[in-house]
């Protein structure tokens, strides 16, 4: 299991993008939240199989793709602490 948290920038605040990440992340086994920043761009941090957490990725870039113009990903260990996946505000 790991941790990855994304950084999606473009325009991806006031389009749906938290609720359509939100919707997505709820048929996968991952969790963690997804949240607006202050600068403009969603941070996205999920806990999972790898191939859970690519599945959400993939799935929210085909919904989405028209909206984002950059993708920033680093991994780092899982650490247990989500039981759920939600929009953070």
């Amino acid at each position: 299991m790991h941790r990855r948290i994304i950084h999606f920038d473009g325009r991806v605040q006031g389009v749906g993008f938290r609720y359509t990440t939100q919707n997505i992340a709820m048929r996968y086994n991952v969790h963690g939240y997804v949240r607006n920043l202050d600068d403009g761009r969603v941070e996205l941090v999920m806990e999972g199989d790898d191939k859970e957490i690519d599945g959400v990725v993939h799935c929210l870039r085909q919904k989405m793709n028209g909206f984002i113009r950059k993708i920033e990903s680093q991994t780092y260990p899982a650490t247990g602490e989500f039981e759920t996946f939600w929009i953070r505000h």
